[in-house]
């Protein structure tokens, strides 16, 4: 996105124009420090000759060595000595430059990364969502609009089109009711109790007395996990809704309950088609449909019930797991149990 392409690249130039201020104030006070340094024993040294009262050398030259000025040998050697020393430190600062630039630009994209990952997810979402809002307004408007031309509308019709408009109004409602859920998800803490799923399982099944015969389940008689009841049935609800929604009619849907370690493990499986394996990470995306064939079916849905499970099974510290192949599909997700020995 060039947005962050460019943000990228200021945030590149912010940084290493800290970091060669720094290298530049730090080699500043290196040279004046090392200058005087340098200065300071050359003057200690001619001193100590001096002073020695060692003459090798005729008195005229010595003279002329030990003199300040200009041209004199010490002023020379001072000089040179600066001059290596600024070289010295030029190169270090482009070597700071170059190294500083690019570790500038990695730092600048790490930093940015989780905001630009965001702020797409963000888009998308806002995107889809209104795609999802405009398609069952624009039919109810359209439906209003050829049903306002038509002046010879008979009370029959004008019943079918308040129930057509009321259909597409509670499609709106369960639509904005799962987006209030996801946000609630994300930012609600959940009160936490003592939850069965063996329990919870059983009251989901009791509704759905027209497919008892389908569900073929394994459990133990009790499998007490921390968590919050109706975040729990919501999640077992989603995916007893998912395996119904995409098995064959009247097919076989397998249901266990399990221990793991530290875990009440919850497995669902249904058979049907097989979801191709670079399909199945994307799954729990918000207004993903692994299967588009159907995105005009009454029976698909809007592509967050598996979202808000992810959520959930996420908020609980738990995992959620997908897997599919020729014998089926397969949910399975796992929460922590609560020890025999708690309160």
């Amino acid at each position: 996105m060039q947005m962050f392409q460019s943000a990228t690249l200021k945030l590149t130039a912010w940084y290493l124009a800290i970091l060669m201020t720094i290298s530049l104030t730090f080699s500043v006070v290196i040279y004046q420090l090392n200058f005087r340094e340098i200065s300071f024993r050359l003057e200690n040294l001619q001193h100590s000759l001096m002073e020695s009262g060692i003459s090798i050398l005729p008195d005229s030259t010595q003279s002329q060595i030990f003199s300040y000025g200009p041209n004199s040998p010490l002023t020379i050697q001072s000089n040179q000595a600066a001059g290596q020393m600024t070289l010295s430190l030029f190169y270090i600062n482009i070597v700071i430059f170059v190294a500083g630039g690019l570790g500038s630009y990695f730092l600048a994209r790490r930093t940015l990364r989780p905001i630009e990952e965001s702020h797409e997810a963000q888009s998308r979402f806002t995107s889809d969502a209104s795609h999802e809002l405009r398609t069952p307004l624009a039919a109810m408007k359209a439906e209003l609009e050829v049903s306002l031309r038509d002046s010879h509308l008979s009370q029959q019709e004008s019943r079918e089109l308040l129930e057509s408009n009321l259909e597409e109004v509670n499609k709106l409602i369960q639509l904005t009711q799962m987006l209030l859920q996801l946000s609630r998800l994300d930012h609600d803490k959940l009160e936490r109790t003592s939850v069965d799923v063996v329990q919870l399982l059983n009251e989901k099944l009791s509704l759905y007395k027209a497919d008892k015969k389908r569900f073929d389940i394994v459990a133990r008689k009790k499998a007490v996990i921390n968590a919050n009841e109706p975040a729990i049935s919501e999640l077992i609800g989603i995916l007893i809704e998912n395996a119904l929604k995409y098995s064959p009619k009247g097919s076989k849907i397998n249901i266990r309950i399990f221990m793991k370690r530290l875990m009440v493990g919850f497995e669902i499986r249904n058979s049907g088609t097989p979801i191709p394996e670079d399909k199945l990470p994307k799954l729990f995306d918000r207004f993903y449909r692994a299967d588009t064939s159907r995105t005009n079916s009454s029976e698909n849905g809007y592509g967050l019930g598996l979202s808000i499970a992810k959520k959930i099974v996420d908020i609980h510290h738990g995992d959620l797991q997908v897997s599919s192949n020729e014998e089926g599909t397969t949910f399975t997700f796992c929460l922590p149990i609560i020890r025999t020995n708690q309160p």
